[in-house]
Parts: C-alpha cells; sequence; structure tokens
C-alpha cells in the first residue's frame, strides 16, 4: 500500500492584520497574487506537497486572522502546529513591534519546542521600507530561529521560507528522535506518527479551500 504523503506537517501564518499572510500562502500554494486586500475571517488553510530528501512532504498551511476579535478563534489552531511563521510588514514599523505579543502567543498556545521562522513581508516596497533587515535579524538572532524578508508580490523568498520552515521542522523531529518512531501531539492533543506512515494533524480531511482573501 502507497500512501499518497510520507510526513505531513501543519504549519501556522501569524501577525498582524494585513502584513499579507493570506498573500504569501496563496503565492506558496497556487503561485497566484491579488492586490485586492479582504482580511481573513477566522482561518483559512491550503495544502502543498513537496519532496524532501526523497520524502514526500505534505505541508498543511493555516492563515489566521490578524485582528483582535479573533484570537479567541485563532488561539485554538497554535496546538498541534509543527511549525509557526510570524509575518511582519517591513513597511509598518507597528507590526514589527508586535512580533514579540505573537511570540508570547506562541508561548502561550502552542506545543513546546515548536520551529518558528520570522519573515518580514512586502520587500518589493523598497522606498516604504521602515523596518531593517539587521533590525529583524537581531531579534530573529536572539532567538535562534531563522529570519528572511519575503514578497509575495514578486515572489522573492516565499518558496525559500516554507521550504525553510519545513526544513526546520524535519531537523527537530530528526533530532528529537522522531524521525523513526517519536510522536507529536495533533490538535487532538494525541500522537501522531512522525514516520513513514501518513500523518494527519488537524480536524478531519478536508479538500483545498479556493478562498480568495489576501
Amino acid at each position: 500500500m502507497n500512501p499518497e504523503y510520507d510526513y505531513l506537517f501543519k504549519l501556522l501564518l501569524i501577525g498582524d492584520s494585513g502584513v499579507g499572510k493570506s498573500c504569501l500562502l496563496l503565492r506558496f500554494a497556487d503561485d497566484t497574487y491579488t492586490e485586492s486586500y479582504i482580511s481573513t475571517i477566522g482561518v483559512d488553510f491550503k495544502i502543498r506537497t513537496i519532496d524532501m530528501d526523497g520524502k514526500t512532504v505534505k505541508l498543511q498551511i493555516w492563515d489566521t486572522a490578524g485582528q483582535e476579535r479573533f484570537r479567541t478563534i485563532t488561539s485554538s489552531y497554535y496546538r498541534g502546529a509543527h511549525g509557526i511563521i510570524i509575518v511582519y510588514d517591513v513597511t509598518e514599523q507597528e507590526s514589527f513591534n508586535n512580533v514579540r505579543q505573537w511570540l508570547d502567543e506562541i508561548d502561550r498556545y502552542a506545543c513546546e519546542n515548536v520551529s518558528r521562522l520570522l519573515v518580514g513581508n512586502k520587500s518589493d516596497l523598497v522606498g516604504k521600507k521602515v523596518v531593517d533587515a539587521a533590525t529583524a535579524q537581531d531579534l530573529a538572532s536572539s532567538l535562534k530561529i531563522p529570519f528572511l524578508e519575503t514578497s509575495a508580490k514578486s515572489s522573492d523568498n516565499v518558496e525559500k521560507a516554507f521550504l525553510t520552515m519545513a526544513s526546520e521542522i524535519h531537523k527537530r523531529l530528526a533530532s528529537e528522535g522522531a524521525g523513526m518512531q517519536g510522536e507529536a501531539p495533533d490538535s487532538r492533543g494525541q500522537g501522531s506518527k512522525i514516520n513513514s506512515a501518513p500523518v494527519w494533524l488537524g480536524r478531519d480531511k478536508q479538500t483545498q479551500d479556493t478562498s480568495n482573501c489576501c
């Protein structure tokens, strides 16, 4: 019996409203981009399958609303995530200042040792940039997590960001002994095998969402 994938990693995109989380997801999953901005209501997700070291890895990527009024809804999705991408807008200082608050959310709701990645989006808006890459790199270095600047519009570093996240998860699970027989908690608090058998993290299997929010 040949499963359609070897591993399934649940990723979460978090950050202030308007930083481009949905646009990053659309670019990576569908290679599309839209200028129109519609705030995500609650949560949305897409799936993309990649090849990593000869293994088929399915990435289930959850896009969360950045607004405070949805926080109680979205916080429940932290649990069971293998990796969390914290996104800020390089043209909005406040979105970078709020990264610390989002990190606190991770500490509060996510599993211990969850893989993290800091992403500064909208790097194509060079003339409007207010958050220096060196400043963001210093923060990431202090947290011992990777950092990248991306542009959902030009697609610069978008692929690299998600593949870096997947690689970080794979390395962490291997170092924790999960590569062959370990377990990671799923969203129901149960163990999900990270081995050659398929892993499903999250709710019941669903088809890919085609909503076009950004």
